[in-house]
């Protein structure tokens, strides 16, 4: 079976009259895995990039030969730059080609290709190479190498994981079920840099102690002491001084690169993490929304729609667009969120869905691109799907080359368009959800609205200062906006040549402007090149590169993006969608491929492979969508044990806290590369406040934000009381004496009633009654105490004071 940790895959030569046995709730068939030996890592972290070198031993301990098909998942942000495998007979080696030149042909035929697109248990992004016979006993060495983008942890740490492939410990019990020993050793050695300072290195495993090999303390090494976890995921959390800070420092460029070239010149790695406070819920905020609805499911999106404008905050603008064949907003711009805005808005927006296939998302995203966004207020866009669009690679050019001036949320209600979604969302560093029922539809949509209420820092200007001779390029551009707890990584090329670089220091001036105060971050570096000579920020600024180049390729703009997007990819090592892998063997002593699998003749020596997207069954929150490079050929062999396999699965049960939740949604991982299958019944959420809600408790909740006016205040009426359902005679009557403005009686009761012990409005309501307790605390002062105690004793309930900030 395809499992998490991948690795070596094998299959023997013998017939297996069993077809699978069951070990430890594991299924294994014929294609089984072959055991690793030891794994050699050394991973080079700086800031929030990620080198990774690895060697991996594996030894055919079967008394047969062994086909063998190394698999290799690709985490977030991850791309691989090198790949080797060693035996004593023969070496193969992954290399780069421009697919329209067809340096190598390819051999064997593409058939079945389909079938493992099928049968593929796991989705994600998977590097595989097929490397042929392996002999009873012998070793197999595969050297891989590969660059990544960390995450940042709310308190600011660089999260690394190390990748089950290179620490597969789900394999455990299937060794000793027993003992927590593992089969197989693991040396890791971690070397830290960032000009800010190494701080400290935590983990779940025990390290030595930290070593810094500077005098200030900017590098550092530590390594693994005793065994890794055996049990999850090695896992880094390396702490830098400063955490939300401005860096920079310069990585040297390859001295065998022509001077000028992306690999030859030296590079800058920006980290942009300003301080940015938390905002405070209810208040006035800065910020645009602009809301893109398929038509096809307005007619089940009005409570959503209704939530999601009431939950929008004062000071902000917003605009909504039905794309249909004629996609216009209905405002020309966004306008200010005001009560008659917000009431015309909900008017204005129909209540039938067009035709199928009469969308035009393309368009609607172009008229959205070409209005002006007020200044000072970060422009989100909060696009809803139903369908896949058939324009699809032009919709994601169009989000990717506005990457730097928007971000997306974006969600879908079928399986074909979570991919889409997904990909819009990647690109901007938004979030992607999909959605299951309708139910759920309102919690997902507020969920978001929530993090995208996050305060931002607009970037006015990054300038630079450098010696004469020299000047910087920021590849990728410069991103209009950063979100609180968040951080942007820009690569910068330096270029040209200084006459003196003795000392030389180079400055970066970022000037951003948080709540209308200018804030200025003034970063001085030394131009003398640092790093290893690895050059993980150069193949990053490579990828970066090559994500903003690929829309202006594929939308027909001449060959000139093309011929450049394959020109970085080939001297980088980074792959794009025009170029491919091939094989390249080389025998050592006597041809490698033996066998009845064995396509190739010995002196053959390329071997071809594709990319195929694997659509994935497996239920587990960590799973991915794929893309996978296969060998031809290979699944003719393997079908019939797939065939097996797939019949014997059909009814096993999930393991322990795998895929055991079934709630509404989750948002999809950010690190979906480029528009592939997302198989959306993988994403659950565990947590019992997505709860589905019943259409009755939706409706109630419903008639009494309708009421709800934007500043967040309820008027005492006729249609409080009833879904109060209490008289307005009585409310009346049990106002207290002391209070002035009917309104605050009104907004002290809606809120308690939110807060009845019987129900639970959390989820819808969080957004609205900030607003509303904010309004009190401006409005009610020394009146809110006795308001709330007349209002628990009128409904019949205990609401604390807490929730009024009391």
């Amino acid at each position: 079976m395809w499992r998490q940790s991948f690795g070596l895959l094998g299959k023997s030569y013998t017939h297996d009259t069993t077809g699978s046995f069951l070990l430890g709730k594991w299924l294994y068939t014929s294609l089984y895995s072959v055991p690793l030996c030891s794994a050699v890592v050394d991973v080079a972290i700086q800031d929030y990039v990620a080198d990774v070198a690895s060697e991996l031993t594996y030894q055919n301990k079967s008394p047969i030969s062994t086909e063998v098909l190394f698999a290799f998942p690709l985490g977030p942000q991850m791309s691989i730059y090198s790949f080797q495998a060693c035996s004593e007979d023969a070496k193969v080696q992954a290399m780069l080609q421009d697919e329209a030149q067809q340096l190598h042909e390819a051999t064997g035929s593409w058939e079945d290709l389909e079938y493992l697109q099928d049968q593929s248990r796991y989705p994600g992004e998977v590097f595989a190479c097929f490397l042929g016979t392996l002999s009873p006993g012998r070793e197999l060495v595969v050297s891989l190498r590969y660059v990544q983008e960390l995450p940042r942890e709310p308190d600011g740490a660089a999260r690394f994981v190390l990748p089950r492939t290179l620490h597969p410990y789900t394999e455990l019990h299937a060794w000793n079920c027993l003992s927590s020993q593992l089969p197989y050793s693991l040396l890791l050695t971690a070397s830290l840099q960032s000009p800010r300072g190494v701080v400290d290195v935590q983990a779940n495993c025990s390290l030595t102690p930290l070593i810094y090999t500077a005098q200030d303390r900017s590098t550092a090494q530590v390594s693994l002491a005793g065994s890794p976890p055996g049990q999850c995921d090695l896992e880094l959390l390396v702490y830098f001084g400063d955490p939300s800070a401005v860096s920079a420092v310069v990585e040297k460029g390859n001295p065998e690169a022509p001077p000028g070239s992306l690999l030859g010149d030296p590079m800058v790695l920006v980290t942009l993490a300003p301080s940015i406070p938390e905002a405070v819920p209810g208040q006035r905020q800065s910020g645009e929304f602009i809301f893109l609805l398929d038509t096809t499911f307005l007619e089940h999106a009005q409570d959503s729609l209704l939530f999601l404008l009431k939950s929008l905050p004062l000071g902000c603008y917003f605009n909504i667009y039905c794309y249909e064949a004629a996609s216009v907003g209905i405002y020309p711009q966004s306008v200010e969120y005001t009560q008659d805005n917000v009431t015309e808005a909900m008017q204005l927006i129909p209540s039938t869905g067009s035709t199928p296939g009469d969308t035009n998302l393309l368009g609607t995203l172009r008229a959205v691109h070409g209005t002006p966004r007020p200044p000072g207020h970060a422009r989100q866009l909060f696009i809803f799907m139903t369908g896949l669009p058939s324009d699809k690679e032009a919709i994601a050019a169009e989000v990717c080359r506005h990457r730097n001036s928007h971000r997306c949320f974006s969600f879908s209600f079928s399986e074909d368009s979570a991919a889409l979604a997904t990909a819009l969302a990647r690109e901007t560093g938004g979030e992607a959800t999909y959605v299951s029922s309708n139910n759920s539809m309102t919690a997902a949509v507020l969920q978001c609205l929530k993090r995208a209420l996050k305060p931002a820092a607009e970037v006015v200007s990054l300038s630079w200062t450098l010696p004469r001779g020299l000047e910087v390029e920021v590849l990728g551009g410069t991103p209009q906006f950063i979100f609180q707890g968040q951080h942007r990584l820009l690569y910068a090329q330096i270029h040209g040549q200084a006459q003196d670089m003795t000392g030389a220091k180079g400055v970066m001036t970022l000037q951003c402007s948080l709540d209308g105060q200018d804030v200025t971050h003034r970063i001085e570096f030394q131009l003398c090149s640092q790093g290893d000579g690895r050059l993980a920020g150069h193949r990053l600024a490579a990828r970066s590169l090559l994500q903003r180049l690929l829309p202006e390729a594929a939308s027909g703009s001449g060959d000139e993006p093309r011929h450049r997007a394959v020109e970085i990819s080939l001297a980088s090592g980074i792959i794009c969608p025009f170029t491919s892998y091939v094989g390249i063997r080389t025998s050592q002593r006597v041809p490698w491929y033996q066998g009845p699998l064995a396509l190739l003749t010995p002196w053959q020596s390329h071997i071809s492979c594709q990319i195929v997207e694997l659509r994935g069954s497996c239920k587990d929150s960590s799973c991915y969508p794929v893309t996978v490079w296969v060998p031809p050929g290979w699944l003719t062999a393997v079908q019939e044990s797939w065939r097996a396999l797939r019949q014997l699965t059909c009814g096993i049960t999930a393991l322990p806290n795998r895929g055991a939740c079934s709630k509404a949604y989750k948002p999809l991982p950010a690190s979906v590369s480029s528009l592939k299958y997302v198989d959306p019944t993988a994403y659950v959420l565990c947590s019992p406040i997505f709860a589905p809600w019943s259409t009755e408790a939706l409706a109630e909740c419903q008639k009494l934000v309708v009421l709800q006016r934007e500043d967040g205040s309820w008027a005492l009426s006729s249609g409080l009381a009833s879904v109060l359902e209490v008289s307005e005679a009585e409310i009346k009557r049990k106002m207290p004496g002391e209070v002035m403005e009917p309104s605050i009686w009104a907004t002290v009761l809606a809120v308690t009633w939110l807060h009845r012990p019987d129900k639970c409005y959390q989820d819808y309501c969080e957004l609205l009654e900030a607003k509303a307790v904010t309004w009190l605390c401006s409005q009610a002062g020394s009146q809110l105490d006795k308001c709330l105690e007349a209002a628990n004793n009128l409904l019949g309930s205990s609401t604390q004071p807490s929730i009024f900030r009391l």
